[in-house]
């Protein structure tokens, strides 16, 4: 039986990908150092969940190491940041949130994501789960890959890994998913496609019928 879900955010709870190539754009526009300076949701959903360094060097292909780090990485973050904090448009995926709840009811909730340190607050804040998110970890809190933080967060809360699901929505998900040695669940309403998932789901609200066939 199932009792614990940890969720991605990024192509499983919401769709934030033209609010934050809207803030890489100013960022990369204003920092000088890149030519690169319009980004596209459509680039970004090819990256998203892979960590934000790695995303930086798919995408900045044309400044230095130090450049992405010191300036564009972190004015990234900012405006992404501020960008999401004033943003008023819904973009979270349907039912998400009401569902959410109800699926608190009957499983415990955490957050596992591979983004920077202080998003997933922001994201608990903005959607409004913070009061049913149990716990949570990320790249930036750490630097551990999306594997490593799974395995944390499920022994810190003294979880039964055959009572543990991953739900994400890319293939980085489901080999994060393997290497923690639990069950992994495509939300293939996300990003990206992974044929290799045992089970799927095209929206939230179908995600306790997959739950009880596990």
């Amino acid at each position: 039986m199932i009792k614990n879900i940890i969720l991605d955010i990024d192509g499983t709870l919401w769709d934030s990908t033209a609010v934050v190539a809207n803030a890489w754009s100013k960022a990369a526009s204003e920092s000088g150092f890149t030519k690169i300076t319009n980004i596209t949701a459509d680039m970004l959903k090819k990256e998203f969940g892979l960590p934000m360094d790695v995303i930086a060097d798919h995408i900045f292909t044309d400044i230095s190491e130090k450049e992405k780090k010191a300036v564009i990485l972190e004015s990234c973050c900012v405006y992404e940041h501020d960008f999401l904090v004033e943003n008023t448009k819904d973009i979270t995926f349907p039912g998400i949130k009401e569902e959410l709840f109800n699926l608190s009811k009957k499983y415990n909730l955490y957050i596992v994501s591979n983004c920077q340190k202080g998003y997933i607050e922001l994201v608990c804040d903005k959607i409004g789960i913070k009061e049913i998110i149990k716990d949570h970890l990320c790249f930036g809190d750490n630097d551990k890959q999306k594997g490593d933080n799974i395995l944390e967060v499920i022994n810190r809360n003294n979880l039964n890994k055959d009572e543990t699901v991953y739900l994400g929505d890319i293939l980085g998900d489901k080999l994060a998913s393997d290497y923690a040695g639990i069950e992994f669940i495509h939300a293939a309403y996300g990003f990206g496609e992974v044929p290799e998932a045992k089970y799927k789901i095209n929206n939230i609200l179908s995600l306790d019928n997959c739950l009880i066939k596990i």
